[in-house]
């Protein structure tokens, strides 16, 4: 993709390039091939974020692994959470007894994540672990810990590699942050 497509003027700033952003899912994918040698984990894309992240992640990881899609939102078009989080669509087979592995693009409030957590474990998950591209602690308004992630980032509203606005911006090769001036409106 050109730099200078309209995308790019959107962005106020690129936080990771495609090369980074490469180098940190490879990194990542050695250390889960090492953390769970000898096992064969689920891993749950969250869609439709996380689609990007994922396809590279899992090509990284060295295992002999199942993959499964759950969509689950709680945005909409908004740039803020709004606390009510609506499963849209569930996972086609148990995971009693599995080594399970939520794979997503960023973690902000955590208030999603927390409750797709408490849903897993009901399903009786052996055990279950958070995978994140981007991870961004000042906002947390719930206890998590983000088990595997590439990058911590600043409060900001970070869009490209999968993470979207309003549906848009997702196919940006990169990870940048979007201008206010986009959804100040």
């Amino acid at each position: 993709m050109n730099e200078n497509s309209p995308m790019y003027q959107d962005l106020s700033s690129v936080l990771y390039s495609t090369e980074e952003l490469r180098a940190a899912v490879r990194a990542l994918g050695e250390r889960i091939t090492q953390d769970y040698r000898g096992k064969s984990p689920l891993m749950i894309c969250i869609l439709k974020g996380a689609s990007l992240f994922f396809t590279d992640l899992i090509r990284e990881i060295d295992l002999p692994l199942e993959i499964e899609f759950m969509a689950i939102s709680s945005y909409g078009a908004r740039t803020v959470s709004s606390g009510e989080v609506r499963l849209i669509k569930d996972l086609d087979r148990p995971i009693e007894n599995r080594d399970v592995m939520i794979v997503e693009d960023i973690v902000d409030s955590g208030k999603t994540l927390s409750y797709l957590m408490r849903l897993l474990n009901s399903r009786g998950a052996k055990s279950i672990r958070l995978v994140s591209l981007l991870d961004k602690p000042s906002r947390r308004v719930v206890p998590l810990t983000v088990d595997y992630s590439c990058f911590q980032i600043p409060d900001a509203f970070v869009v490209g590699y999968g993470l979207d606005y309003d549906e848009k911006y997702r196919n940006l090769p990169v990870v940048g942050v979007l201008d206010p001036k986009v959804y100040s409106n």
